[in-house]
C-alpha cells in the first residue's frame, strides 16, 4: 500500500511539473501580422514597452511583463510593478523616453497617430514594434492569441480568452427571438457630444445584443447632431459613454446640447427612463477579461433579465 501511495505521489508530481512546462512553453518560430498588416517574428521577447494602459492591461495578462508603459495605465489604477518606466501620454507617447528603455519589442495602437509615427524611428533603432487595433471581442481574442503566442502561456489564453468567449456567447444566445430595441449611442466629452454608430466598440456590443442603432438608418446623425432626427426615429434606449478626465465638463457637454432642449424630455427614452450612462472603464476602455460582464450588463439593462 505504501508503495502505491508512494507511486501516486510520484506521477502527481509527475503531471505537475508537466503542466509547468506547458504553461511556460517557448513561442514557435514563424511571425504574425499585425494591425497594419505588418509581419514581425514571432519569439520571445523580454524587454517589452506597451504605449497604452489598455494594451498594457492585455500584455499582463497574456503572462508579459512590462518594462514601460504610457500614463493613463498609471492613472487607471492598472496594478503596475514600481520599476515600470513611463513613456510619456497615451496619444503622444515619448520615442526618446521608450528607447531610454532599450526595450526588445513595443506594441503601440494602430488608431492613433501618435503611435504610427513611432514605429520608423524604432524599426531604424533596431527596435520591432507591433501596432493592433481592439474594437470588439474577436479583435481583443486574437490579440491575446498573438501575446500569448509571445510568453508562451496557451493557457491564459484559454483562461482570459476562450473562457470569456464562451460566457459571451451565452449571454448572446439568450436575445434569440427578442425584439430589436431601437437606440441613441452616444459619446460625450468635454464640449462635444456626438452619435455612434454599429462600428464603434460599444456600438459593436449593441449590435451584437440584437440592437437598431438609428444611425444606421440615418447615418446624417454622425456628422450633425439633429434633436429633429432623435425625435423622428425615437429610440427606446439611448446610451451615454463619457471620455476626457472630466466627468463634469462630459455631463455638461450633454446637458447643453440635448437634454436642454424641451423636446428632451419627450422622447419615449426619457419618459420611461431608459436614458443610461453606461461605465467608462467597460464601454470607452477597453474591457479585456472583462468583456462578458459589459455584455451582461447590457443585456440586464435591454432585457431586464438576471
Amino acid at each position: 500500500m505504501k508503495k502505491i501511495k508512494r507511486l501516486l505521489l510520484l506521477m502527481s508530481a509527475l503531471l505537475l511539473a508537466l503542466s509547468g512546462c506547458a504553461e511556460q512553453a517557448a513561442p514557435q518560430d514563424g511571425s504574425f501580422t499585425d494591425a497594419l498588416n505588418r509581419s514581425i517574428p514571432l519569439r520571445e521577447y523580454s524587454r517589452v514597452v506597451v504605449a497604452s494602459g489598455s494594451f498594457a492591461e492585455l500584455w499582463q495578462l497574456a503572462g508579459g511583463e512590462l518594462l514601460g508603459t504610457t500614463d493613463d495605465a498609471f492613472k487607471n489604477g492598472l496594478s503596475i510593478p514600481a520599476a515600470t518606466g513611463n513613456v510619456g501620454s497615451l496619444l503622444s507617447p515619448s520615442v526618446e523616453a521608450i528607447i531610454a528603455l532599450s526595450p526588445d519589442l513595443v506594441l503601440l495602437s494602430a488608431d492613433i497617430s501618435g503611435h504610427t509615427a513611432l514605429i520608423e524611428t524604432l524599426s531604424s533603432a533596431d527596435i520591432a514594434a507591433a501596432a493592433f487595433s481592439v474594437e470588439s471581442f474577436d479583435d481583443y481574442l486574437s490579440v491575446l492569441k498573438i501575446c500569448t503566442d509571445i510568453t508562451g502561456r496557451g493557457d491564459l489564453y484559454a483562461q482570459n480568452g476562450l473562457r470569456i468567449q464562451e460566457q459571451i456567447q451565452g449571454v448572446i444566445a439568450k436575445t434569440k427571438d427578442k425584439p430589436a430595441p431601437k437606440v441613441l449611442f452616444l459619446r460625450a466629452g468635454a464640449g462635444k457630444v456626438s452619435a455612434r454608430g454599429s462600428d464603434t466598440m460599444a456600438g459593436i456590443m449593441l449590435r451584437n445584443m440584437g440592437c437598431a442603432n438609428i444611425t444606421d438608418s440615418d447615418d446624417t446623425l454622425l456628422d450633425n447632431l439633429s434633436m429633429e432626427v432623435i425625435i423622428e426615429q425615437d429610440p427606446d434606449f439611448i446610451f451615454t459613454v463619457t471620455q476626457g478626465d472630466s466627468e463634469e465638463n462630459a455631463q455638461k457637454a450633454l446637458q447643453d446640447t440635448l437634454l436642454s432642449n424641451p423636446a428632451w424630455a419627450n422622447l419615449s427614452a426619457v419618459k420611461n427612463n431608459r436614458c443610461i450612462t453606461l461605465p467608462k472603464d467597460l464601454f470607452h476602455l477597453k474591457p479585456n477579461d472583462r468583456w462578458a460582464e459589459a455584455f451582461q450588463m447590457l443585456w440586464d439593462i435591454l432585457y431586464g433579465e438576471a
